[in-house]
């Protein structure tokens, strides 16, 4: 098969594709046939030996696919050959063929084609998991997005208003904030041009933002912090800007408020039950037309690097997928 293989950490650029030996599924396993696989900012990370997850070398990168399972391992019984699956895989995505734990695969809808399947998982299941268990987003509250064009940034703008609450997108470009109007946020900001602070204080009548949803860290998260509500909630995501800000911790007490973090990838694995109702609301939200995932752009297995250097320039608006099989 043919495969994306990280053989030393460095830009994505180094990335190579070569033929390499198809996988074979051991006990509780499975190999999945690629379809689309989803590219995530933290892919770029991994390639780069600066995420907390550090597969031994050589290894192909991409953390999520979409696919049709090809074989399984004993004991195996949750799936069989050509079941249509999704899988959040950490690493491996980029291949024509991917090993992956039975348990970790989830059922794609039949009117879910590969590639929506391959850029909804990992985007959707964050911001799921950081609005509704760790922020506890109610209906009516104010919800802010910062880097609200990415892909776990218009997943939250859709889910905030499937809940009921007010959005403000805020983004770096009036072309993003443009597409996330046309995703469902209520007011945008700017803050290439814009004050935030001033932006927020304005857009929310002072009271600031109940909730922060900030994937984005750097020079955004203290001015973001220091507009939110009393009782406010900022939910660290991630880090794109590249700086892991250090935020004074009186902040909080003059606030009341919470900085909580959103690992997704601990909490899918420590609580599963928790997990699939996720998955399940997120399913029946995309039938219902309240979730529109935004494919921006498809690049086949042997551009993937190209890919993830489109995302390291945070140069992309939704999601971009690898599409693989036929």
């Amino acid at each position: 098969m043919r495969a994306v293989l990280c053989k030393s950490y460095g830009p994505p650029e180094g990335l190579v594709v070569e033929d390499v030996a198809s996988p074979t599924p051991g006990p509780g396993e499975v190999v999945v046939s690629v379809k689309a696989a989803g590219v995530n900012f933290p892919d770029v990370l991994i390639v780069e030996n600066k995420y907390q997850l550090k597969p031994p070398l050589p290894f192909s990168p991409g953390s999520e696919l979409a696919g049709v399972v090809k074989l399984i391992g004993d004991d195996v019984t949750n799936v069989k050959p050509g079941d249509r699956v999704l899988a959040i895989t950490g690493y491996g995505a980029f291949a024509e063929e991917a090993k992956v734990d039975a348990q970790r695969l989830i059922g794609i809808p039949h009117a879910v084609d590969f590639v929506t399947a391959a850029s909804f998982g990992l985007t959707y299941a964050t911001s799921d998991h950081a609005l509704r268990d760790r922020g506890a987003l109610k209906p009516g509250e104010t919800l802010l997005v910062l880097g609200a064009a990415g892909g776990v940034g218009i997943a939250a703008i859709e889910i905030g208003k499937a809940i009921g609450a007010r959005v403000i997108a805020c983004a770096s470009s009036d072309e993003k904030l443009a597409a996330c109007r046309a995703h469902g946020a209520d007011a945008t900001i700017n803050y290439a041009t814009e004050d935030l602070r001033e932006r927020i204080k304005t857009l929310t009548d002072g009271k600031g933002p109940d909730v922060v949803y900030d994937p984005v860290g750097g020079p955004y998260t203290e001015p973001a912090l220091r507009s939110i509500a009393w009782r406010g909630r900022l939910l660290v995501v991630g880090f794109a800007a590249g700086e892991v800000p250090k935020i004074p911790l009186n902040l909080t007490l003059l606030k009341g408020c919470a900085i909580v973090g959103i690992y997704w990838g601990d909490f899918s694995r420590r609580e599963p039950a928790r997990f699939a109702e996720s998955m399940r609301q997120l399913w029946q939200w995309l039938a219902d037309g309240k979730l529109k995932p935004h494919v921006s752009a498809t690049f086949p297995l042997e551009r993937a690097a190209d890919a993830l250097v489109q995302i390291a320039g945070r140069k992309v608006v939704g999601k971009i997928v690898v599409t693989i099989g036929s």
